[in-house]
């Protein structure tokens, strides 16, 4: 069985070629992504057994997702959804420049996933498993993805199965006073819990520096670990009390997207392959290097998933003495 389990949405990603926009260019680069997916996909770069839980279409939409995942030696273990007005979310990147942004169009309302309940998923796998990873992005999808998330962290917490959260907060998907209600029902039921400190500031109201945020998430939600993510500034966990920082490896950039979820899935992967799943200073500490590793080799590829291989991520770390910004 899986080692690492995540839940959520993938999407197909269309993008029209650099410099050119949306409302003009003819041709548009299909990718498929979705945070939780990536996830499992970075860590199995790193060695790990990681499958996928989801609902998708029973269409060639639908295929198509379970082969790209396959392609990242991902397991999918979908519910498939054959109704007459089955669909794929889809979101359409366009890809900015100095002073123009890179924006993001979604078109995933109503999708297959939006429909999704726990009897339809594989919850065994789930059981069975070492960690669960999912977002804040799932359960902003519709009620029924946000009850479906809260019973698979449940059946993770009585398996004891450690439950891993990332915020992720999708300011086009829900309000922040939504995510607000959402996040503290769920956090009560997770282990490990990746923060971009923006986030933990603007929606749950924590002030100060990252140690003060981690401080304050961990004794609020009683979270055995706490990582938050500062962008350039790279990270700062908190667990068993001490306070471990890592800086970042490269901030040079093909395509951002996905850099977080890279991040987290390097984390992941490193702690189950060398870590045996424990949460110790000395294995987030290393967790962590991975970690920044493998998003800064995210930047600097095309689409959502890290394409690498552990001793990619590994000669990254080699070379921190001539690169890294702390």
């Amino acid at each position: 069985m899986a080692e690492l389990v995540t839940f959520g949405e993938t999407m197909l990603r269309l993008s029209p070629a650099r410099g050119t926009r949306l409302e003009t260019e003819g041709e548009l680069d299909a990718q498929v992504g979705g945070a939780e997916s990536n996830v499992a996909a970075a860590a199995s770069c790193l060695g790990v057994d990681a499958a996928w839980c989801s609902k998708l279409p029973a269409n060639p939409l639908g295929r198509r997702v379970v082969r790209a995942l396959r392609g990242h030696d991902v397991t999918p273990a979908v519910a498939w959804d054959d109704s007459d007005d089955a669909r794929l979310g889809t979101y359409y990147l366009e890809y900015g420049a100095d002073p123009r942004d890179t924006t993001v169009v979604y078109d995933r309302a109503n999708a297959s996933i939006t429909t999704v309940s726990t009897d339809e998923l594989d919850t065994d796998r789930l059981a069975d498993a070492s960690v669960f990873h999912t977002t804040g992005i799932t359960p902003a999808l519709s009620d029924a993805t946000a009850e479906t998330t809260r019973e698979l962290l449940d059946i993770a917490v009585d398996a004891d199965t450690l439950c891993s959260f990332d915020l992720n907060y999708r300011s086009k998907l829900w309000s922040q006073d939504d995510a607000a209600v959402a996040y503290d029902s769920l956090l009560p039921r997770v282990d490990l819990l990746f923060a971009p400190h923006r986030d933990a500031s603007a929606i749950l109201g924590y002030e100060g520096d990252a140690e003060a945020v981690a401080r304050g998430l961990a004794d609020d939600y009683d979270l055995d670990t706490v990582v938050v993510t500062r962008g350039a500034e790279g990270s700062l966990a908190l667990v068993d009390g001490e306070i471990v920082e890592e800086g970042i490896y490269s901030d040079e950039t093909v395509d951002a997207i996905g850099t977080g979820d890279a991040f987290v899935g390097g984390f992941l992967g490193e702690l189950l392959t060398n870590g045996d799943g424990a949460l110790t200073p000395a294995t987030v500490e290393t967790a962590q290097s991975y970690a920044a590793a493998a998003a800064a080799v995210k930047r600097t590829i095309t689409g959502d998933v890290l394409v690498s291989t552990r001793e990619e991520i590994e000669s990254v770390l080699a070379d921190a003495s001539d690169g890294i910004a702390r």
